[in-house]
C-alpha cells in the first residue's frame, strides 16, 4: 500500500454502492419508461388534437404571457405584506395558547377559539365572508377594497395553522430546559425568550417554508372577490380567447416559483433530520 494512502472500502462499503448503483438504474429505467409510455400514448387517445389545441396551444401561451407574469406581480404583493402578519400573529396565538399564569387563562380560551375556527373554515368560505360581507358595511374608499379584506381573510386562516405549528415547536423543546432556566432567576418571560423560542423558532423552520409554499398559491383565491391576480387574468384571456392554454401558462409560472421552495423546504427538512442523529 502507497505511503500515506488510505485502506480501500470495505466489503460492505462495496455492497451498499453496489446497491445504490442498482437502485439508481431501476429508478432511471422505470422514469423513462413512464414517460415513453405518455409520449407515445396520450397523442394516440381520440381527442388529443382537441385538448392539444385548447390547453396547450403555443400560439396563446406566447401572446398571454408576458400578462400573466405581469398579473403575478400582485400574487406576490399580496404575499409579500400577508406573510409577516400571518407569522407575527400566529407567533402570538401560540403564545398566547402556552400561558401558564391563571389570571391569563382567557388568553389560551381565546387562542384555542381562534385556532378552532380558522383552522375548521375553510379558507375560500373565510375569503368570502369577510372579503364580502366587510365592504358591504358601507365603508368609504379605501377602506372597502377587496385586496385589504381578502387579505385578512388569508392572514386570520393562516395564522391559525403556523400558531399550531409554532406551539409544536414550543412543546419539542424539553420542560427541563424550562426547569433549568427557572432555577437560574430567570423570570417566566425571560425564559421564553431567551430559552425556549430561540429553539422552538428553529425547530419549525422547515414546516413554515411549506406554510408560505401554500399562502403563495391561495392567494389565488382572493380573485373571487375581485382582485385581478394571475388566476383571474388567466380567467379573462380564457374568456376572450375560448381557449384554456391561459390556465397552464398560470400554472408553469406557480411551478417555477413553488419547486424551488418546495425542494428548498425538503433541503431543511433533511439537514434537519440529520442534525437530530
Amino acid at each position: 500500500m502507497a505511503a500515506g494512502q488510505g485502506p480501500g472500502p470495505t466489503r460492505r462499503e462495496r455492497f451498499e454502492a453496489a446497491q445504490r448503483r442498482r437502485a439508481a438504474i431501476v429508478a432511471a429505467t422505470s422514469t423513462a419508461f413512464v414517460l415513453a409510455a405518455l409520449v407515445i400514448l396520450v397523442p394516440m387517445a381520440p381527442g388529443w388534437s382537441k385538448v392539444q389545441n385548447s390547453f396547450f396551444n403555443g400560439e396563446v401561451l406566447a401572446k398571454t404571457f408576458p400578462q400573466l407574469i405581469d398579473a403575478f406581480a400582485i400574487n406576490v404583493m399580496i404575499f409579500a405584506w400577508c406573510a409577516p402578519a400571518i407569522a407575527v400573529l400566529g407567533l402570538l396565538i401560540a403564545l398566547a395558547r402556552d400561558v401558564r399564569s391563571p389570571a391569563l387563562f382567557p388568553l389560551r380560551i381565546f387562542g384555542a377559539a381562534f385556532t378552532d375556527i380558522f383552522r375548521g373554515v375553510p379558507v375560500i368560505l373565510t375569503v368570502y365572508l369577510i372579503g364580502f360581507g366587510i365592504p358591504g358595511l358601507g365603508l368609504p374608499r379605501p377602506w372597502n377594497s377587496p385586496y385589504i379584506w381578502g387579505s385578512l381573510a388569508l392572514i386570520l386562516t393562516y395564522s391559525a395553522y403556523v400558531a399550531e405549528i409554532f406551539r409544536s415547536g414550543i412543546d419539542s423543546v424539553h420542560h427541563s430546559q424550562r426547569a433549568a432556566a427557572l432555577s437560574l432567576g430567570l423570570t417566566e418571560r425571560q425564559v421564553m425568550r431567551d430559552v425556549v423560542l430561540p429553539q422552538a423558532i428553529r425547530n419549525v423552520v422547515p414546516s413554515q417554508m411549506n406554510m408560505l409554499i401554500a399562502l403563495q398559491k391561495d392567494v389565488s383565491l382572493l380573485s373571487f372577490i375581485g382582485p385581478v391576480e394571475i388566476f383571474r387574468q388567466a380567467g379573462v384571456f380564457k374568456s376572450l380567447l375560448a381557449n384554456f392554454t391561459p390556465y397552464v401558462g398560470a400554472a408553469i409560472i406557480f411551478l417555477v416559483v413553488t419547486i424551488p421552495a418546495t425542494r428548498y423546504a425538503d433541503h431543511l427538512m433533511a439537514r434537519q433530520m440529520r442534525d437530530r442523529r
